[in-house]
């Protein structure tokens, strides 16, 4: 339920989703952060189609990235490289977090994410969530609670 008296967050989603189980990963999370009821407006958008609008707005953001070749996706690194340098100074302190789709261990996409989120001065809320090896199902449960944990903290000022 939405409370007049608390002002409305803004809660950034950066997935990219080339293949229909990570647009599933994204609609679950999104479904998630629906279920939640919390007093927050969210946009979901593909890396090559956010700017740094869409970020200076944000109060907290998720990254759902597929791992490539031991790292994040191309397009999630070009928004990371678009969006650094203009955001620096104004969004220290960014709540965030990151699901790793991950067809080996993710170890590297994982590590690249935390290098630039700590260059960033972002503040993980959670650990990143790499979901390894082959599909399961059970993972759109598991992002649709984390998007209504991180969409409810969010909202209630936890994060």
């Amino acid at each position: 339920m939405k409370s007049a008296d608390k002002q409305t967050k803004n809660l950034l989603i950066i997935a990219h989703c080339p293949s229909e189980n990570l647009a599933r990963l994204r609609d679950g999370l999104i479904s998630g952060i629906e279920k939640a009821g919390a007093n927050l407006t969210f946009t979901a958008k593909a890396p090559l189609d956010a700017g740094v609008d869409e970020l200076m707005q944000a109060e907290g953001v998720i990254l759902l990235t597929p791992e490539n070749l031991s790292y994040m996706s191309g397009a999630m690194k070009d928004w990371f490289d678009r969006v650094y340098y203009p955001v620096l100074d104004n969004k220290q302190g960014l709540p965030c977090i990151a699901i790793v789709r991950a067809g080996h261990d993710g170890t590297g996409t994982v590590r690249a994410l935390q290098t630039i989120t700590t260059g960033l001065r972002w503040r993980w809320v959670q650990e990143p969530v790499v979901l390894r090896g082959a599909w399961q199902e059970a993972w759109l449960d598991e992002v649709g609670e984390i998007g209504e944990a991180i969409a409810t903290a969010l909202s209630e000022g936890i994060i």
